[in-house]
């Protein structure tokens, strides 16, 4: 079973229909401990990155994911959802992460427009099993004004251009986060999402 989890935020329903949609079964999970029954664990997230959090902490749920992962099983962060996976954000004031990977979350710059809002391209960095069948040079669906910058420069899977460089796919072992929206991106967002299902 594929968890994504409900702490309040985010599409939630749009991911699980993505993964319904490619055969998989997919629940929309709303206690923590629940989690101990999936075999997969998807954090989406459509928020501010420091109400994300309050909420993750006050229901559990950062005990709950510190576990899955414990237990090796496969991760995706999705849009705020891979920036709740870096150690802290810079946005509205300095908020804690989950510290998954070690890195901050920081705003574009003001020279272009904010948000990136629309679809932008992947350049594949490194090859991994979530992008098996992605092509280079892929088209995603974003929506965000804040980036991650990783500190282990091994946990950048891929970047897109907009303005900056900056790490859109980031990932280590069977944990990997997306900054564009995976279940709105057409045919390389569910060749993603099925790539996710599929990782053991």
């Amino acid at each position: 079973m594929i968890a994504v989890i409900d702490y309040g935020m985010g599409n939630l329903r749009s991911v699980q229909k993505a993964f319904e949609f490619l055969g998989y079964e997919a629940e929309i999970v709303e206690d923590p401990e629940r989690l101990s029954a999936a075999t997969h664990l998807v954090l989406p997230g459509d928020a501010a990155f420091g109400d994300a959090m309050h909420n993750l902490q006050t229901a559990g749920w950062d005990a709950a994911i510190a576990e899955g992962l414990a237990a090796g099983k496969p991760f995706l962060g999705i849009c705020v959802g891979l920036q709740l996976m870096f150690e802290e954000s810079e946005e509205m004031g300095k908020h804690r992460g989950l510290g998954i990977l070690p890195g901050k979350c920081v705003r574009f710059p003001p020279t272009g427009r904010v948000p990136q809002i629309g679809w932008n391209q992947i350049a594949i960095k490194r090859k991994v099993s979530l992008l098996e069948g992605v092509p280079e040079g892929s088209f995603f669906y974003f929506v965000h004004s804040y980036y991650v910058v990783n500190e282990n420069k091994d946990d950048c899977v891929a970047t897109t251009d907009y303005g900056i460089d900056y790490t859109s796919v980031a990932g280590s072992g069977r944990v990997f986060g997306v900054q564009f929206h995976p279940e709105k991106s057409q045919v390389h967002g569910l060749r993603l999402l099925d790539n996710f299902a599929r990782l053991r």
